[in-house]
């Protein structure tokens, strides 16, 4: 072990409170939240008697900031037409949520901005969004259905959201609305595009392999009578009248803020942030369309407008256009290969469902493509490995309470070095591909998914470093933190989760840094030290090299933190 990995270092500190005890954490798998909430749909739906009110509300959320193709305003919608009622669009900011969640500023701000248009989009359909802070966070249900029953609401519908504290949250909701016996309430399944328990094993458990799961998932979308794919209505407009209403006609007058207290961005950062990601749907469904029909371009690294200058439509798509090459060009990190829709996708300011229907569309397949052979293919397995970490976190909610997936990891001997916590999150750990990702992320509030595999093993094998500082780090900074995605990857690296990889399984982080960046192009643009450089050098510096130019030499040596690794996953508790 070298003098590095022999120092005395300071203690990382952990938050107690984030990690479920063991027990806690299986009661919570055997009683899982979102079948308890599902039950107590079915008994306010049979328990209810709903009169006719004055309106219908649709709660948007977090992950679901759009209005076209969006389940639960659709059903909300046609309700509302039904009773010959108006809709009203509910969104509740709870910072004391984002703070115990680790939500980043920038996906806040990018929330706010989302907000901002979709107000105007739905003033044009006479349709007001509600937008409202609200503290503490534990008085949300009661805050909520007091709202309802001020404004008279027959029927309240939701998407559902599928980490442990959201579903509790509703469960509330749920039964303080059937106590007081006036309103119906209505939770859809729509982030993923087939709901978690619709796919499950011969024992009847979910999935924790992603090969099987796939198996049963993709012949769900060729059934169309499953509606799977099917594109939800959009919402129709409000009669005129709602503007003269004494209670909600004010609502319209209610603005989205710019900012939340504690999660605001400095002028310059939010500059660069929101022309990095626009908001909008329109905005999501052009980022879409450039990855279906254009070329990648190494001028789209950096934090740059990605709908500038944009390259013409390829001849045919299903080949020469991003998604045609993604089979071969997906990893490459040295060009704009994938199609930077995540932070669209996490906020929900487009569907799944939308992305595999116009990725069919593009290509001209009739049936839904999901080999390893071709690129609409490996796309479409992109997107349904969101759909399974979000059926994990739904049907195994430990995942979300800060424990392990598989237990016998619980117990692995981490390190506790706050220097070398630090320099990973500052992109200075030595190992360029790792600094390029790092600082890539601090730059874009984003990063290509095989630096974050990359950026992530490396804290959790290279520096031995417990992978929920990681996991916190990421949905602190990045704009598209999505908890299921995040928890999987991450215990995916660590070797800790659902389909994981096996603990001996560790990235050479050189080896990576020259399949994926094999001119150095990726290196030279977020890592400055090194801009100048050219050659294999760019992927591991000469020591020389690396003090002339300022740039820090590696924090271990990557063979003995590897024997490290292997050692203690293999004699759990050993040093």
């Amino acid at each position: 072990m070298n003098d590095a990995m022999k120092k005395t270092r300071r203690d990382v500190k952990f938050l107690p409170n984030k990690i479920a005890t063991a027990e806690n954490a299986a009661s919570a798998d055997a009683h899982p939240p979102l079948m308890q909430l599902l039950d107590a749909v079915r008994d306010n739906a049979m328990s209810q008697d709903v009169a006719k009110g004055k309106c219908v509300v649709y709660w948007m959320r977090m992950e679901d900031l759009r209005i076209h193709d969006n389940r639960a305003i659709a059903q909300a919608s046609a309700q509302a037409q039904h009773d010959g009622v108006h809709l009203i669009v509910l969104h509740v900011l709870s910072p004391q949520d984002y703070i115990a969640h680790d939500r980043s500023a920038r996906r806040i701000d990018f929330t706010l901005r989302n907000l901002h248009v979709i107000r105007t989009e739905l003033a044009k359909l006479n349709i007001p969004l509600y937008t409202v802070t609200h503290k503490p966070r534990t008085k949300i249900p009661a805050f909520v259905v007091d709202l309802l029953e001020k404004w008279k609401a027959s029927h309240l519908f939701v998407n559902i959201e599928y980490e442990v504290d959201e579903l509790r949250r509703d469960l509330a909701v749920c039964k303080l609305a059937n106590e007081r016996g006036k309103i119906a309430c209505n939770f859809v399944h729509d982030k993923c595009i087939v709901a978690p328990g619709d796919v499950r094993t011969k024992e009847g458990r979910g999935y924790t392999v992603y090969s099987p799961f796939l198996r049963s998932w993709a012949p769900l979308l060729e059934k169309t009578a499953s509606n799977h794919l099917q594109e939800a209505e959009s919402p129709t407009a409000n009669a005129s009248s709602i503007r003269s209403d004494p209670v909600l006609g004010p609502l319209f007058d209610v603005e989205v803020p710019d900012n939340v207290e504690g999660f605001a961005l400095d002028p310059e950062e939010r500059k660069r942030i929101s022309t990095c990601w626009h908001a909008g749907e329109d905005a999501a469904h052009e980022m879409l369309r450039r990855f279906l029909y254009t070329a990648a371009q190494s001028s789209r690294l950096g934090a740059v407008d990605p709908l500038d200058d944009a390259n013409k439509d390829v001849k045919d798509p299903g080949k020469q256009s991003r998604l045609g090459k993604y089979k071969d060009q997906r990893d490459r990190i040295d060009s704009d290969t994938t199609s930077r829709l995540s932070p669209y996708l996490a906020a929900g300011v487009i569907s799944a469902r939308t992305c595999v229907r116009e990725a069919l569309k593009a290509t001209g397949k009739k049936k839904v493509d999901t080999s390893r052979d071709t690129g609409v293919g490996r796309w479409i397995q992109e997107i349904a490995w969101r759909d399974f970490y979000t059926h994990i976190v739904a049907l195994f909610p430990r995942v979300s309470m800060g424990r392990p997936f598989q237990e016998k990891y619980a117990d692995v001997r981490w390190e506790t070095s706050e220097e070398h916590l630090q320099a990973w999150k500052d992109g200075r750990t030595g190992v360029p591909i790792v600094d390029a990702a790092m600082r890539q992320a601090k730059e874009m509030g984003w990063m290509h998914n095989r630096g974050r595999m990359t950026a992530a093993m490396y804290l959790v094998k290279d520096l031995m470093i417990d992978w929920r500082l990681g996991e916190k780090y990421f949905m602190e900074t990045l704009i598209d933190g999505d908890l299921a995605s995040n928890n999987g990857g991450w215990q995916w690296s660590a070797s800790t989760g659902v389909d994981p990889a096996p603990y001996f399984r560790i990235f050479n982080p050189y080896t990576q840094s020259q399949k994926t960046d094999p001119g150095g192009e990726y290196i030279r643009t977020f890592v400055h030290e090194l801009a100048k450089v050219r050659g294999p050098e760019i992927h591991n510096p000469p020591p020389a090299l690396a003090d002339k130019l300022g740039y820090p030499r590696p924090l271990v040596d990557h063979k003995e933190a590897r024997e490290r690794a292997i050692r203690r996953y293999k004699n759990i508790g050993s040093k």
